[in-house]
């Protein structure tokens, strides 16, 4: 069976992202090798917004509970503590491609841990020491924490975004095969997602 390449354009700011991450990973996993995923840039905060003020975003982060609720969800919970707000959607994918540039399993170890962290422990992901510190208890090295800082990465992150919207998406989680420029945007539920991802299995991918 040929392997169906699923790529993903996704936020670390978007809750609906996190429930397409969990259910996405976890159809790559029963499915084994038949299904590969390959995540990329959609920036919903391209740049700061100096308005916003932590109170707003606390009741903002009230909407997560909805999201927290469907079945096949990540761990929510409403805004702790006073870091934050965040600032923009920029550098937790900077971070995450950081490490992908290790290694495939160095990237899906900081992919759920920034989810996590964001959504479910009221994390700042857009604070460097707070992302320094999650790169650190994902067990990756010290010393390559500095590769997100490197311009090609910013290049690379903005280009993703570019082509997302060429393409004409305008929310995510969005999906499409490689190689296909059609694509479904929403945090589907699971079966859902497998039964698609089942049909196009069954057409070789096609």
């Amino acid at each position: 069976m040929p392997t169906l390449r699923l790529v993903v354009y996704s936020d670390y700011l978007c809750p609906w992202c996190y429930n397409g991450a969990v259910r996405l990973e976890r159809l790559e996993e029963e499915l084994g090798g038949a299904v590969e995923l390959t995540w990329r840039t959609y920036l919903l905060r391209p740049q700061p917004d100096p308005r916003r003020t932590l109170e707003k975003f606390r009741s903002y982060t009230r909407s997560w509970l909805t999201p927290g609720g469907e079945p096949d969800a990540g761990t929510f919970q409403t805004w702790q503590g006073d870091a934050g707000p965040p600032s923009h959607s920029i550098p937790p994918h900077l971070v995450a491609k950081a490490a992908a540039s290790l290694g495939g399993d160095a990237f899906r170890r900081i992919h759920r841990a920034l989810l996590e962290a964001y959504f479910g422990h009221s994390r700042d992901v857009t604070d460097q020491a707070t992302l320094r510190s999650i790169w650190l208890e994902t067990g990756l090295p010290e010393q390559d924490f500095a590769r997100a800082a490197e311009p090609s990465l910013l290049e690379q992150t903005l280009a993703e975004h570019a082509e997302a919207v060429r393409l004409g998406m305008n929310g995510v989680p969005s999906v499409h095969v490689a190689g296909d420029d059609a694509f479904v945007t929403g945090a589907y539920p699971i079966e859902m997602y497998r039964r698609w991802v089942n049909r196009r299995l069954a057409a070789g991918g096609l």
